[in-house]
């Protein structure tokens, strides 16, 4: 006997999101995404860190990502390559939260979820939009994490919350946003990319827009790596911003805001000086997105499937 209550999953558009998925939803699905794309990739964004710092002392110089992961691992030990991981952990939830919460309400607002149908502008805009909304969040976070990442921090903090205290204490409220604004200039440009990547690949994979792990997981690791090579630059500045208060090098730490660090660094190490990183970042990117991507669908798809039984 069939049921009235109880709408075929298949009448489900999956991208058009039912009236009765909520946005607690929405956001739970954001932040389980969020947190296993962080936890997952971590080691080696620890790395690309140590790669970014500009450093006058050659011996905390770090090249290539092989070796730096061995370098770090014998001489600090093999978990100092997850110092700093219970910051991402205590900001990546709610600020993906925000952030897919965001992407489906502008998304929604401008139409974007019409089957079969890319739109280039709700896509753009729509990463664009969760992307300063998350990063007002979570900018803090990462500031953390990366002073917990450099070389030697487990002498100068203990934990996250003593890393916050000391950061406060010594340069202030505005070391936790001195880089917010190239954070955008990095994430606004890196976002849109990769939403508007991932859109187009996973809409010409699947027209139908029906869930489909594969496509997915690859769109996603395609979008993410695509967007991260080409705003490399801007993460080399914001690491040089979040970590400078650590910094031993006087002109490092009288850096204070993206121009000047772009002159220094210019200075210093020339055009290539802009990509340092590029290949963990990429590599970071590549499966982080994908898992990104996979778990925030796949959280999607039961909450709607289980929508689809009440």
């Amino acid at each position: 006997m069939t049921q009235p209550n109880v709408i075929d999953e298949e009448d489900y558009d999956y991208e058009s999101l039912p009236p009765n998925f909520s946005l607690i939803q929405n956001m739970a699905a954001g932040a389980f995404a969020g947190i296993a794309e962080h936890c997952a990739m971590y080691p080696i964004d620890a790395v690309k860190t140590r790669m970014q710092i500009v450093n006058s002392n050659p011996s905390a110089v770090y090249h290539g990502v092989i070796q730096s992961t061995y370098r770090i691992a014998s001489t600090e030990g093999i978990f100092s390559l997850w110092r700093g991981m219970s910051s991402v952990i205590a900001g990546a939830g709610p600020a993906h939260a925000v952030y897919f919460a965001t992407y489906e309400a502008v998304k929604h607002l401008m139409g974007g979820n019409k089957v079969g149908e890319h739109h280039f502008l709700a896509a753009a805009t729509s990463g664009a939009c969760a992307t300063i909304a998350s990063d007002a969040l979570m900018n803090p976070f990462d500031v953390i994490k990366q002073r917990m990442q450099i070389q030697n921090s487990a002498k100068m903090y203990r934990s996250m919350l003593d890393c916050a205290k000391y950061v406060y204490r010594n340069e202030g409220l505005g070391a936790f946003y001195v880089s917010y604004p190239t954070t955008l200039s990095m994430t606004v440009p890196f976002t849109a990319l990769q939403f508007l990547a991932y859109e187009s690949i996973s809409t010409s994979m699947n027209p139908t827009k029906k869930y489909d792990p594969a496509t997915h997981c690859l769109a996603g690791a395609v979008a993410g790596g695509f967007a991260a090579a080409l705003t490399t630059p801007m993460d080399v500045i914001k690491t040089m911003l979040q970590t400078r208060g650590a910094a031993q090098d006087a002109e490092v730490r009288a850096v204070n805001g993206f121009v000047a660090g772009c002159k220094l660094l210019y200075r210093r190490e020339g055009v290539k000086g802009f990509f340092k990183g590029l290949k963990p970042r990429v590599l970071t990117t590549m499966p982080s997105t994908a898992i990104c991507w996979s778990a925030y669908e796949a959280s999607k798809a039961y909450f709607i499937h289980q929508n689809s039984q009440s």
